[in-house]
């Protein structure tokens, strides 16, 4: 089965006698051709892609919490202050930027070797950022991880969703999910160590080996088809200006939303400037997509399915959520209670493993059911509800209670995870399943990577406006916005002029409020995400009636590959 590069390109196939007859042009003929790259394989050899793929999760999982808990020591190496705010932005905005790009490039040049292209470059930032010697290189070198770990994400789903059906993905989604929570469980401790015992540095080389392996198990055991075309005609076809206005939108939008409040008021032409320019670029883009390119990296029309952008805004929203939590939790048990990187990593925990462990479970249900719907939308109120709860949190917070509703927010966010993909698959063709799983990722970063400069803005101005209302210059002010932590230190508050009983008033009064808009934040983007699934998301079958069909010819070129190589063996 294929589908083809443009919308013309049935008629154009149409014509190709009357081409050779010379009574058009030759130039109507198609270009080239994309190749259908399902493959549902036999169950044995299902479980042995799942285990391969899910290393290369353990990766992105392992340097995504690893880099969270050891940040304000990398932040405290440079005397970076704010500014290290940037390293996991740049990530964000990288990894957001070039998601639906992968997605088309799988199309063209193959699930495999894109997979392979997204570990290599995310290894090469990863490598490169450990030999930093400045926060600028050390932001510029995880932007070029990023561009690689966001295609990694996005290739798993793309490759899982080509060897099996959507209906039966649940019943091997714990092999991946398992995988995944042994990144989520050692994750926080291993960067907290490393942050306080070994360099920095080993931060983000820790998962570069790991890396290796997963690329190589990956090369052996991921499923192959061969792709039609040649290299430049492939490289003819992809949409070079829907990248570059893909990548200058996102950091036209991103830079006045790490700027305002901080660096420049909100109201400043600095600000308002590029994200005017930015929403034009986006505008630009979707224009671009939608009348000029040949192979749009988003086509246009996957946005006519209310399912698919009923799903986008949810995600949208639980990227928003996760990532703010990821960052700004750790960052609460170190300032507020004093905790170690190590210690606040610990207890990161329940967050993420109640979140693998909900999106297990949810999996199987809609394994077993069939049905969606109800789990996307009670999972996104769980998390409404848990938000809300969290923002309650301060010094004297029982940790049992903070255990609890943390465990509650995950759990809601873990049962809308694979349900949403799931959902969004089913409601398009297979042609424009890599398409539409790209895009959902890329909305889901998006809104991770807004929400950290967002989270950013809501806790600092809570703090300056506080400080300012106690009468403190701009000069005491700014390292304290920096680096919170100082508040714990006596000989900091003491260099500062701050007296403790003020420090105490500051964390208790100004940091726990700007802590709490976070999450009162997070509460309503949930809470919006819910209204929103109950409202657009619809029921579709997740059976095609084709699988059994494409079952046979998987285990038919199996068996050919098979023979192949013991023919190859006995000559």
């Amino acid at each position: 089965m294929t589908s083809v590069v443009t919308d013309n390109s049935i008629q154009a196939s149409s014509n190709l006698d009357a081409v050779q007859s010379n009574k058009i042009k030759p130039e109507t003929k198609t270009t080239l051709e994309l190749t259908d790259q399902t493959n549902l394989l036999p169950v044995r050899q299902v479980v042995i892609v799942f285990l391969a793929l899910s290393l290369c999760a353990l990766v992105t999982s392992l340097d995504s919490l690893i880099v969270s808990t050891s940040l304000p020591t990398v932040s405290a190496v440079f005397n970076a202050g704010s500014v290290s705010s940037w390293v996991p932005s740049a990530y964000l905005l990288t990894s957001t930027a070039f998601q639906p790009l992968y997605g088309r490039l799988s199309d063209i040049f193959g699930r495999k070797s894109t997979l392979c292209l997204a570990m290599t470059v995310y290894f090469v930032g990863n490598l490169a950022a450990g030999f930093s010697n400045s926060i600028i290189q050390l932001i510029v070198c995880r932007g070029i991880a990023g561009a690689g770990g966001g295609g990694i994400s996005s290739m798993l789903q793309i490759m899982i969703s080509d060897i099996v059906p959507l209906r039966e993905r649940g019943k091997y989604v714990g092999i991946s999910a398992g995988v995944i929570a042994l990144g989520y469980a050692f994750g926080p401790i291993i960067g907290g160590v490393l942050a306080e015992k070994a360099s920095w540095r080993w931060c983000f080389w820790v998962t570069l080996p790991l890396s290796v392996v997963a690329t190589i198990m990956a090369v052996i055991y991921a499923p192959f088809k061969p792709m039609s075309g040649g290299i430049v005609q492939k490289l003819k076809i992809i949409d070079y200006p829907g990248i570059v206005l893909t990548l200058g939108g996102c950091t036209l939008i991103m830079l006045p939303l790490i700027w305002g409040g901080i660096t420049y008021p909100w109201n400043s032409v600095i600000v308002l400037a590029p994200l005017c320019c930015g929403v034009f670029v986006v505008v630009l883009f979707c224009l671009w997509e939608w009348k000029v390119a040949k192979l749009p990296i988003v086509p246009m029309h996957i946005f006519k399915h209310v399912t698919v952008v009923g799903v986008y805004i949810c995600m949208f929203a639980n990227g928003f959520v996760f990532f703010s939590a990821l960052y700004y939790l750790p960052l609460f048990f170190q300032v507020v209670l004093g905790y170690s990187p190590t210690y606040s990593g610990t207890f990161l925990l329940p967050v993420v493993m109640s979140q693998v462990v909900s999106s297990l479970t949810a999996g199987l249900a809609v394994s077993h059911t069939g049905k969606y719907r109800t789990v996307v939308y009670t999972g996104f109120a769980l998390s409404a509800i848990g938000c809300g709860c969290i923002s309650i949190f301060n010094a004297s917070t029982s940790k049992a209670v903070m255990v609890v509703l943390m465990l509650l927010t995950g759990f809601g966010n873990g049962m809308t995870m694979q349900t949403t993909t799931v959902a969004a698959q089913a409601s398009v063709a297979r042609k424009d399943m890599s398409i539409v799983t790209a895009v959902r990722n890329f909305v889901r970063m998006l809104g991770g990577a807004i929400a950290l400069p967002v989270a950013s803005s809501l806790l600092n101005n809570a703090i300056r406006d506080f400080m300012k209302n106690l009468g403190f210059p701009s000069s005491t002010i700014s390292p304290v916005i920096d680096k919170p932590s100082l508040l714990n230190s006596p000989s900091a508050i003491s260099s500062l002029s701050i007296s403790p009983s003020q420090a105490a008033d500051i964390l208790s009064k100004g940091y726990i409020k700007g802590f709490r808009d976070v999450f009162l934040l997070n509460a309503a983007m949930s809470a919006t995400a819910t209204l929103v699934s109950v409202v657009m998301i619809k029921h579709k079958e997740l059976l095609r009636g084709d699988e059994e069909q494409l079952r046979k010819e998987a285990a038919e070129a199996l068996q050919t590959a098979k023979t192949k190589v013991v023919e190859k063996e006995s000559v």
